[in-house]
């Protein structure tokens, strides 16, 4: 009997694949893998009822901490953004993948399958992944052209219960680190998003008349703590998306260049990444020196494009990251942010490895023509002189 491993969301794709893949490839046996990467616990309630119910097997796995600890913190070392875009769905989906092929493995299952689309970037993400396993790869929803209309008559004619309308059928995509919604009037680049379309973020003009200041500490470029307190990663993240959503942060409208070269319009709340990636940058300008940051720049974007293609595995990807971590050394201290109605505002920062020194670059500090050599390389010698007094 042939058996196959389904990368399972509960979501209307992904649930009629189930039955697409025993009527249409003959699979004897379908597995579906719930992967938790900080979705709604009631979707993944929702998802493993449904897998239940349709599948000849299932997991749920818990890959909240690896998710932070492995992919989201590096992500913030790194700056990582795409186009404007965080990557949430972008770095999930080779962990999602990764767990997808373990199961595999454990089950001696002959194929792997997912139900992405011929359009989207998801398929190349787990297709890379997938195709490291040597196991056959199997995308019903890509193969047979599916249209989203169709699938719901499927569903429909299967009797599985999908919450998707044609009124209303807004493709979401979610995890900790952003949310993501797309589809239907979404695809008009006119059309103006309706505000329930958003759910972590308040509309700012609905958002406290009161702005908040919060305190973020980092060690080696890693947030630590909130307001003073030492909390680990995932219940950090957790508590940033609360407190910046009810302010209004991190919303994002934007045209995104898909991977294929396709143009998409994409709708993103992420107030914890925007408050994090923020803060974080702003702490790596008090600490780093102007060639430091510059030459960063260009790896980060480097490296924002390898993690939206998915291509985490690739060597070039470790090679960024090693000198990502290089960097990382000297990015401790504390960062204040002030949040305000949908705004975002750095207003202060400190750091034992600030290059900042008040004394030097004080208006009433008068600079004399033959100080204008002694300052050329200044942040290196100040740099030198921190760590030690480096000579040549």
């Amino acid at each position: 009997m042939k058996k196959v491993v389904l990368a399972y969301s509960g979501g209307l794709d992904t649930s009629i694949c189930i039955s697409i893949l025993k009527e249409r490839y003959d699979f004897g046996e379908v597995i579906a893998v719930i992967v938790d990467v900080g979705q709604p616990k009631d979707d993944i309630k929702m998802a493993r009822e449904r897998a239940e119910m349709l599948a000849d097997g299932s997991y749920v796995i818990d890959a909240r901490e690896e998710f932070v600890e492995e992919y989201v913190f590096p992500l913030v070392k790194a700056n990582g953004c795409y186009e404007g875009y965080v990557l949430g769905t972008a770095i999930a989906r080779p962990l999602i993948a990764k767990k997808i092929v373990e199961i595999a493995e454990k089950e001696k299952a002959q194929a792997l399958a997912h139900g992405c689309t011929g359009k989207g970037n998801d398929q190349l993400r787990f297709d890379f992944i997938f195709s490291l396993s040597g196991l056959d790869i199997i995308a019903p929803i890509r193969e047979l052209n599916l249209t989203r209309a169709w699938e719901m008559e499927y569903a429909k004619e299967k009797g599985i219960e999908i919450e998707v309308t044609k009124e209303k059928p807004w493709s979401i995509d979610e995890n900790l680190w952003s949310r993501s919604i797309e589809g239907g009037k979404l695809e008009d680049p006119w059309f103006v998003p309706p505000e329930d379309v958003y759910e972590w973020t308040k509309d700012p003009k609905d958002a406290p008349d009161s702005p908040e200041i919060i305190e973020i500490s980092f060690e080696k470029g890693v947030p630590l703590g909130l307001n003073g307190e030492e909390l680990a990663g995932l219940y950090m993240i957790e508590k940033l998306n609360r407190i910046g959503g009810e302010h209004g942060i991190g919303r994002t409208d934007l045209i995104e260049d898909r991977i294929l070269g396709l143009k998409a319009r994409e709708n993103y709340e992420h107030p914890a990444a925007t408050i994090l990636l923020s803060a974080h940058k702003a702490l790596e300008q008090l600490v780093l020196t102007r060639e430091e940051l510059s030459f960063k720049r260009m790896v980060e974007e480097r490296w924002s494009d390898l993690a939206y293609k998915g291509l985490m595995y690739d060597p070039l990807f470790g090679d960024l990251n090693a000198f990502i971590d290089k960097t990382q050394e000297r990015v401790y201290g504390e960062i204040k942010v002030k949040i305000f109605k949908g705004n975002l505002q750095i207003v202060g920062r400190r750091s034992p490895y600030s290059l900042y020194f008040e004394d030097i670059v004080s208006f009433d500090k008068k600079l004399h023509k033959e100080d204008f050599s002694k300052y050329h390389g200044y942040q290196t010698k100040l740099f030198n002189e921190m760590m030690g007094g480096k000579k040549i």
